[in-house]
């Protein structure tokens, strides 16, 4: 999709990844960006300089997948010419509130596919996770590798694939799934099941504390930076591919212990790593992507080092410290 004066909608657009999107768009020649967001996750806050642009808006009257009339209603009057979805409950509140996870991640998935399809929406950029993958049998994991998921927020994204690829055939939808690795950056916040271990050690550090890492710190994943992730999708809405899932990553591997060690080295703290018993048997251990198929397809490469991601967390974390306590308190 040629991207100059189109009009887009995102849906999740205040969340971490959502708000990142949004920005990027907005460097481009785009006719207006839609934000469509109930702010149960996201946060108005993310939006505060996208919102200064003329071109970009917050949907007036709410933003919830469930709600069927106005995720129609909000596409129609908008003249919506292409859809990001990024709206979802994350990993650890669907193992805690399943039939919640259910409703939002499969039938509001179907719900906004629904939409798209009923107002001829020119593609659809959807966000799918690495979580489907599991535990890697192979590294680094390819697209084909198999589902090997043991945790119900990976089942809802595996759901939502098979919908997606169903919904192709069907009704001739035009989409892309993003499978994101392990997502870090401004503005994220303390409930990605991963991620938000990055925030722990800091907060940790913020104290004059060690760093405490569940297990002993060999867990390895592939920790890609939000403002790549942005690229990403971006990427997948100006291609001409359809009805794929790409890896979103760097292809690098990085410990918990190095990553610890890299927080560390940044924040200048001297202090030996706490380690204690692993208490979540559903989070996977290993999980590297193979980034091959998405720069060749999609033309996407991470471009942003961990060390270099790291610091404008840390720059933003010190610049923000207001959000950051809300943050905090809002998972307590």
């Amino acid at each position: 999709m040629d991207l100059r004066g189109k009009r887009f909608m995102v849906v999740g657009g205040a969340g971490l990844i959502g708000s990142h999107t949004v920005d990027q768009l907005l460097n481009e020649d785009v006719g207006k960006v839609l934000i469509y967001d109930n702010f149960t996750r996201g946060r108005e806050e993310n939006l505060a300089s996208a919102l200064t642009d003329p071109r970009c808006s917050v949907y007036d009257v709410g933003g919830d997948i469930l709600q069927t009339d106005i995720l129609n209603a909000a596409m129609k009057d908008n003249a919506i010419d292409g859809v990001f979805h990024f709206a979802a409950l994350w990993l650890l509140q669907c193992h805690e509130f399943p039939r919640s996870a259910f409703n939002t991640n499969v039938i509001g998935t179907f719900n906004v596919m629904e939409a798209c399809v009923a107002n001829k929406i020119e593609r659809l950029v959807w966000s799918s996770s690495a979580s489907v993958y599991g535990d890697a049998i192979t590294e680094p994991m390819k697209e084909d590798h198999p589902y090997n998921n043991k945790n119900f927020y990976g089942a809802t994204k595996i759901a939502g694939e098979a919908m997606m690829r169903s919904f192709h055939y069907r009704y001739g939808l035009d989409y892309v799934g993003l499978r994101y690795m392990n997502v870090y950056g401004p503005r994220q916040d303390y409930h990605g099941a991963y991620i938000a271990v990055i925030m722990k050690m800091l907060d940790a550090i913020d104290r004059g504390e060690a760093p405490i890492i569940m297990g002993d710190g060999s867990e390895a994943f592939d920790f890609v930076a939000v403002e790549d992730c942005a690229k990403a999708n971006v990427c997948g809405m100006s291609s001409n591919v359809t009805d794929k899932f790409y890896n979103v990553g760097t292809g690098h591997r990085t410990t918990l212990k190095e990553l610890a060690e890299k927080l560390l080295n940044l924040t200048g703290f001297n202090k030996e790593i706490q380690y204690v018993p692993r208490s979540q048997a559903t989070l996977v251990k290993n999980r590297i992507g193979c980034p091959k198929k998405a720069k060749k397809e999609i033309g996407f490469t991470a471009n942003i080092d961990l060390e270099e991601g790291l610091k404008r967390l840390i720059d933003w974390r010190a610049s923000h410290e207001s959000e950051v306590e809300a943050r905090k308190r809002s998972v307590k």
